[in-house]
């Protein structure tokens, strides 16, 4: 049997290069790139190669072409959606091997302070925007329930001011929205949800860190019990066991 290293595609090896650069910062968001017979001079590959490790890129949003004399292929400039989408793709599929916990525990380290930073940046406008999501869990109910669910942690994130945090904990959010929080309920559950919504905006409100970091960590361990119970029932595993008197 060979032991010869299986050679990544040329492509690969040359959007890998190219990326190595980017994140470098050897090339800037509003870069150039050298045109194509350039790029194939410049790397000794084919304009085939070229084009698809280009297409690779693309696909990452970590470069965009644009037609025309003034056209090309440019570094662009990162937006949070652009990094928030990507990395809820790459999460989605990476729990297939992982489980509820794991990212109960992302979230929590996310999630936590940024409710503590929230409630010392928060703007009157940010604080507005809060509070209009908070939801009578007996008047909404389906998809209407999840988006406003949805909406509450997306402005508590906001609320903290850091643009990066929310493109980073908004993909683990809605991973265990989409993956696990469809299925059915416990009974009370939206009911405890809108009680600690209540509690975190209060805390907010307040200015109280301290107290609005207290109140997300109880909010998400509130949750481990449902969604861990939603896990089990997604791999298929029996339940835990129940005490006997």
């Amino acid at each position: 049997m060979s032991t010869d290293r299986v050679l990544a595609p040329a492509y690969q090896d040359l959007a890998d290069r190219l990326r190595e650069q980017i994140l470098a910062g050897e090339l800037q968001p509003g870069d150039r790139l050298p045109v194509e017979p350039e790029l194939c001079a410049i790397y000794g590959v084919s304009r085939s190669t070229v084009r698809e490790a280009l297409r690779v890129l693309s696909s990452e949003r970590l470069l965009v072409t644009r037609r025309g004399v003034a056209g090309g292929s440019f570094v662009v400039h990162p937006e949070p959606e652009h990094i928030s989408s990507y990395l809820r793709s790459s999460l989605a599929l990476f729990t297939d091997s992982g489980s509820v916990a794991n990212l109960l525990e992302v979230r929590g380290l996310l999630e936590v302070p940024a409710a503590g930073l929230a409630a010392a940046r928060r703007t009157p406008e940010q604080l507005d925007a809060l509070r209009r999501t908070l939801f009578d869990p007996g008047r909404l109910s389906g998809e209407h329930t999840y988006a406003a669910n949805r909406q509450f942690h997306k402005a508590l994130l906001e609320a903290a001011g850091n643009p990066l945090l929310d493109a980073v904990a908004a993909p683990v959010f809605g991973v265990l929205e989409g993956r696990f929080a469809r299925n059915e309920a416990d009974d009370g559950f939206w009911d405890r949800v809108d009680k600690d919504h209540r509690e975190i905006y209060a805390c907010v409100e307040a200015g109280d860190s301290r107290g609005a970091e207290r109140a997300q960590s109880e909010h998400l361990e509130h949750l481990r019990a449902t969604y861990s119970r939603i896990d089990r029932e997604r791999r298929g595993e029996p339940g835990e066991p129940t005490s006997q008197n």
